[in-house]
């Protein structure tokens, strides 16, 4: 997984800013395996430093495209454990 994040590509920039703060993590086993960390300081953070990002037109993301995106890719993450290596370790 990626951390390198394009300011020009919505889903790309909020990726590259929940993993840079820490807000998420990849599955060292499972690197297609987002999980979500649990620390609102660091998904807040995350939310601020994807507003910051300036696409290459100079302008910034619309608050509530931003604000859809990261709920959605931390609805998409596993909560704090990865459901691929606690299957594995019930197998």
């Amino acid at each position: 997984m990626s951390i390198a994040a394009d300011p020009d590509d919505l889903e790309s920039a909020v990726r590259g800013a929940l993993l840079t703060t820490r807000a998420t993590a990849a599955c060292p086993f499972h690197p297609d395996v987002t999980i979500r960390v649990g620390d609102d300081a660091a998904e807040t953070h995350a939310f601020y430093r994807a507003r910051n990002l300036v696409k290459s037109d100079g302008r910034g993301w619309n608050h509530e495209l931003l604000m859809e995106e990261i709920a959605r890719q931390l609805a998409d993450a596993a909560d704090r454990v990865c459901p691929r290596c606690l299957d594995e370790s019930c197998a």
